[in-house]
């Protein structure tokens, strides 16, 4: 791997070297590296691009490494990822895409996950988005997560894109059986001309089902950001989502969450706020000795940790 590839690596999955366990690292449209272990096997997917990870029942305290990288110009893929997750596993999932562009060519890179979630299972999902290079060419990302979360078994997704992505669409699915539960933490930042688009779908079908879905997203300059969140409550169950935005300069936001109970003893709430930073938050710590553009990345920052 060349530097710009190996910085890549490092920005999405904080990765220096490989990987400990069980990994596929994927470069400019092929595999760099991979392996499986005792517990995790990774194979090709057959009739398309991507890759299937069988973890075995029982398996805990595991990790797995699917990060992508595109530093070629031009190039546009579709991977599709399944995830079969057997009963009684405890495991981290990190992926993550890194686009670099140094030309007028643009990339793109559209990664299908489907994750099959057993019982009694807890599944960590971490995936970061980054782009980098100083080409005109586009930096884009359209990530499509499906979820189904088996009895008793809970997942938890981190997703964060907070730099050099020009265009991306998240559309996520999610099915929660009896007990079963999900939590999404979604972190944003646009700029310039950039437009990112989230869409959730959470179907609560099990009794004592329950989701929490929040974002958090910056907009700034003439960037356009969209958030969908749409909670189905058809058994007893409760739910969540939640959408807080910063606006800065000439940007537009919209949240447009949707809730809808099937069910009498569904409990559902949506919250959503949009506002640019009060003048005294940063008149604050102008005071303390920070510029004004010092002041408002530093409340940024703290906002999307």
């Amino acid at each position: 791997m060349d530097n710009v590839q190996k910085e890549l690596l490092k920005q999405i999955a904080g990765l220096h070297e490989i990987p400990v366990g069980a990994y596929n690292i994927r470069t400019n449209g092929k595999t760099e590296a991979r392996n499986s272990t005792e517990h995790i096997e990774i194979v090709p997917k057959e009739g398309s691009d991507g890759i299937v990870i069988k973890i075995k029942a029982g398996t805990k305290n595991e990790s797995i490494h699917i990060p992508v990288v595109l530093s070629e110009a031009g190039l546009k893929e579709t991977v599709y990822n399944d995830f079969y997750i057997g009963d009684d596993c405890d495991v981290t999932i990190v992926a993550g895409c890194g686009i670099h562009c140094g030309t007028d060519d643009s990339s793109e890179h559209d990664g299908i996950h489907s994750f099959f979630i057993g019982k009694n299972s807890k599944v960590k999902y971490v995936e970061k988005h980054y782009g980098s290079g100083d080409g005109k060419g586009q930096r884009i990302m359209n990530p499509e997560t499906i979820v189904e979360v088996g009895e008793n078994s809970y997942m938890e997704m981190d997703t964060a894109q907070i730099k050099g992505v020009d265009s991306t669409i998240r559309k996520t699915t999610v099915k929660l059986d009896k007990n079963a539960s999900i939590k999404v933490m979604e972190r944003l930042m646009t700029h310039g001309e950039q437009r990112a688009e989230s869409r959730f779908v959470v179907d609560l079908n099990g009794e004592n089902s329950g989701a929490n879905i929040i974002s958090r997203s910056v907009a700034k300059d003439n960037s356009y950001q969209l958030f969908q969140s749409v909670l189905n409550g058809n058994e007893m169950c409760s739910g969540h989502t939640e959408c807080d935005a910063i606006i800065v300069g000439n940007a537009k936001i919209s949240s447009i969450p949707e809730i809808t109970a099937n069910n009498s003893d569904a409990a559902l709430i949506h919250e959503a706020a949009i506002g640019k930073i009060a003048g005294e938050q940063i008149i604050k710590l102008m005071t303390l000795g920070l510029t004004e553009e010092e002041a408002e990345e530093q409340i940024i920052s703290g906002f999307l940790k």
